[in-house]
């Protein structure tokens, strides 16, 4: 069955390759909802001119098709509210110093 927590898991092994922490840490996953195979996440970038803002949602999107029992898997990028560093978790902030 495919729950909430399997999808978070995934989207752990989503990397930012800029920063070496992945995007559930880095605090840029806003929403995710599961509704029986389908997956929708709701993301957003450290920066607007972020350059690999491209390759993060499809990678994002790439992650959670490969999820076992994942039928669709939708990823927008918003940028309301404004990504901020206090959205790093605690082993981010650990990890960049902050």
């Amino acid at each position: 069955m495919l729950t909430k927590e399997k999808v978070i898991e995934a989207l752990k092994k989503c990397y930012d390759p800029e920063i070496p922490i992945n995007v559930v840490d880095l605090g840029l996953i806003y929403d995710l909802q599961v509704d029986g195979n389908d997956v929708k996440v709701k993301m957003t970038l450290t920066a607007r001119g972020c350059p690999m803002a491209g390759f993060l949602a499809e990678d994002v999107k790439k992650k959670l098709e490969e999820l076992e029992g994942v039928g669709k898997a939708d990823v927008e990028v918003v940028w309301d509210p404004p990504w901020t560093p206090e959205r790093l978790s605690p082993e981010a902030k650990k990890t960049l110093g902050v």
